[in-house]
């Protein structure tokens, strides 16, 4: 296994065959400059040391010195680095609520993008907590397991939709339900459930199981998101609105926020309800309530890595210049037996 930091310096690997070429041009001209002066035999008379093959040769041990040189600088990478890692922080579990209602645009620029745009920015605040998200609307599904990769979890979040669950509706209970199995028993740590949701809860007793959560060692923390003046639920294709949802009598179907579910669940379970509407002090709130909590060391992994190998690669290349720089461009007794470009007649 290898990696490369910096590829883009393989771009000047191109000055080696700009150097040969440069070098047959400078060759051609002496030879040709030569014969206006003397015949090439007179020539070789009085120059009977020099040597094209040993011109040859230090021009390609200079070029070979270049490219390591070059290659050096893109820093390859290869084996493994082993590392002991010991993280501390507290688990967040994100209960994402993407029932059609959501797509309302009470809030700007509707309550499901305002609900994303929140826990992002709750995640790049992050420190070396863990974070998983799970989604819900009539049932609850797992969107991503706990993980300290906080890059991940952003991405999957971005593509959470309602057209991703199965069955319409708002069960509240069910991601609370899910939630509390998300956490690893085996760790001891803080452990934080967050219901981002407008509130509409086509199920019962939501707070029995928040009752339930708490017995456990889960905090539930409620963000809503949406008015309660509500608003309709628009239905777009390719991005346009085409129409709005209609109950079965065809009516337009007005969703409104129900702020006290949310309020009587983070009741329940020894949180806060949090003003989601509100961006910025929602993510303040949350801040301020991670970075008092207390944190305990949650995770001890063998980390792999690769190793840098740049050194080797300047090795050779000094090697190669030494050798260079060594080289006499005049005729060796050895070479002078090999007669590879016919000098000797």
């Amino acid at each position: 296994m290898y990696q490369i930091e910096e590829p883009t310096y393989f771009i000047y690997l191109a000055i080696i065959p700009v150097i040969f070429v440069l070098f047959l041009l400078v060759l051609w001209w002496k030879k040709r400059t030569q014969k206006q002066f003397a015949d090439s035999d007179l020539i070789n008379r009085l120059s009977p040391e020099k040597s094209t093959f040993k011109s040859f040769l230090k021009i390609s041990v200079l070029s070979l010195g270049l490219a390591f040189l070059i290659v050096s600088l893109t820093n390859p990478k290869m084996g493994t680095k082993l590392e002991t890692i010991k993280r501390e922080g507290v688990d967040i579990v994100f209960a994402l609520d993407v029932s059609k209602s959501m797509l309302a645009e009470d809030i700007a620029p509707s309550r499901l993008d305002k609900a994303k745009q929140i826990i992002t920015k709750i995640i790049d605040n992050l420190g070396s907590d863990r974070v998983g998200i799970i989604i819900y609307a009539g049932n609850s599904y797992p969107l991503l397991p706990i993980t300290t990769d906080h890059a991940a979890a952003k991405m999957f979040l971005q593509n959470a939709d309602p057209d991703m669950v199965s069955s319409q509706g708002t069960a509240i209970g069910g991601a609370i339900d899910r939630g509390i199995t998300y956490f690893d028993d085996q760790e001891q740590t803080n452990r934080f459930l967050f219901v981002v949701s407008d509130g509409e809860d086509h199920n019962e007793s939501p707070e029995t199981l928040a009752k339930d959560a708490v017995s456990k060692g889960i905090k539930i923390f409620t963000i809503g998101v949406g008015t309660e003046k509500g608003g309709v639920i628009p239905i777009k294709e390719n991005g346009k609105v085409i129409s709005y949802k209609k109950d079965n009598q065809g009516e337009v179907v007005i969703t409104t926020m129900n702020q006290q579910v949310l309020q009587d669940i983070a009741d329940e379970g020894k949180g806060k309800y949090i003003n989601g509407n509100k961006t910025q002090e929602a993510i303040d709130t949350v801040n301020d309530l991670l970075l008092k909590a207390e944190k305990s060391e949650f995770e001890t992994k063998q980390f792999s890595d690769y190793k840098d190998q740049f050194q080797w690669f300047i090795g050779f290349a000094l090697l190669f210049l030494i050798i260079d720089t060594l080289l006499l461009e005049k005729k060796t007794k050895w070479v002078q037996k090999l007669n590879l470009f016919n000098e000797k007649k």
